[in-house]
């Protein structure tokens, strides 16, 4: 490949950014951003990312917040019309780029990401590179695997951030070209200092309260149900523990609401119901002083470094990349799956040992390791 004598190179990116939401329109932004400090980058998103039958929030997209937004965007690219697919593959072809990178998480963009890859080498010398947050979906589709192989095969390059996710490319494609990567943090959504005492008064939360923060889409997968079994063991060693459940419904919400009343812990339990915007995270997280991951299984997840954003401790379970992140014990705890038992015990660990200022410390030192830079250098060492 060919390069500038300055190590510039021109890049197109393809996936969702502002204001599409989650946390693939997330790190896609933020990746964006963190090339154009070195690089000409395009970026290219959606006119329509799924058909709406296909999405059960109430909207794919969220214009409260634009801190996120990425000027001169061409939303080009219709995740179901192959006119659009032929109309994004010639736009690329036309900026001339070195690389086109691609967000990987769902086979659903499979057809679409990969005629424009075809596309842009047909018609130009550029390179793929697809960015993996799933090698397989969680919910798995029909030919997930068959259409998953056929599109990351077009790409040159690929990048992991677990490995979990490195295990399942090796048994997907014969010698792929690619490299792990940790998945950076998101201290971008810490705009502005929110104190501990405000967001509890803005959230009408008792100050001396021990609260733990569930975030994000909540689906089966993701454990909450194991977390609210817990409630009683951490409410009799507790009795000031509240939990926060902050996130949109994928689950029948009733089921969950159901669980709390069997277990009288409806007096412990805040759930703020709904997709959240960028600018109101913050509070949510500042109110906090732990993060609970109790997920079933995972590949990797940005809740972790959506804490770490904020310098909030964690409690994860053993599955996929969640361990690779949390350093036990000086980050975090990191438990079983599927072990109420062993979740309360780690929440109750962390608050009467006073963990919380140790682990901070600690978060803040390891602030490099998750950094946006390492990422572009890892994209950069890819093309020597």
């Amino acid at each position: 490949m060919i390069h500038n004598p300055n190590n510039s190179f021109r890049v197109a990116v393809v996936g969702p950014v502002y204001p599409f939401k989650g946390g693939i329109a997330h790190h896609t932004s933020l990746l964006v951003k963190a090339l154009a400090k070195t690089h000409d980058v395009m970026t290219i998103s959606f006119s329509q990312q799924y058909p709406r039958f296909l999405y059960p929030g109430d909207t794919q997209k969220d214009y409260e917040n634009d801190s996120f937004k990425i000027e001169g965007t061409k939303y080009l690219l219709n995740s179901i019309n192959p006119f659009s697919w032929l109309s994004t593959g010639l736009a690329i072809s036309r900026f001339a780029p070195e690389l086109v990178i691609f967000p990987w998480w769902n086979p659903f963009f499979g057809p679409a990401f990969s005629i424009i890859a075809l596309l842009v080498k047909l018609f130009g010398r550029a390179k793929v590179l697809f960015i993996i947050h799933n090698v397989l979906p969680h919910e798995r589709l029909p030919f997930d695997r068959l259409i998953t192989a056929f599109t990351l095969n077009r790409g040159d390059f690929h990048i992991v951030q677990s490995s979990e996710n490195e295990d399942m490319l090796l048994a997907l494609l014969k010698k792929p070209d690619y490299r792990k990567t940790l998945h950076p943090t998101y201290r971008a959504f810490k705009q502005g200092e929110i104190s501990r005492e405000d967001a509890r008064n803005r959230l009408h939360l008792p100050a001396e309260a021990r609260v733990m923060l569930f975030f994000g889409f909540v689906r089966e997968y993701k454990g909450l149900l194991r977390l609210i079994e817990a409630l009683p063991a951490i409410r009799e060693r507790l009795p000031d523990a509240k939990l926060l459940i902050v996130g949109d419904f994928y689950d029948d919400i009733q089921k969950y609401l159901r669980r709390i009343d069997a277990l009288d812990v409806a007096s412990m339990v805040v759930i703020y119901e709904g997709y959240l915007p960028d600018r109101e995270i913050g509070i949510y997280f500042s109110a906090s002083d732990l993060v609970v991951l109790p997920y079933e299984s995972a590949t990797q997840s940005g809740i972790v470094q959506l804490a770490y954003g904020f310098n909030k401790p964690v409690v994860v379970t053993s599955v996929g990349g969640l361990p690779e992140v949390v350093d036990n014990g000086r980050t975090g705890f990191v438990v079983p799956p599927k072990d109420s038992g062993a979740l309360a015990e780690a929440v109750v660990r962390f608050f009467e040992e006073n963990k919380a200022v140790e682990f901070t410390a600690a978060i803040e030192r390891e602030q490099d390791r998750f950094s946006w830079r390492r990422m572009v250098e890892t994209i950069e060492d890819l093309l020597v």
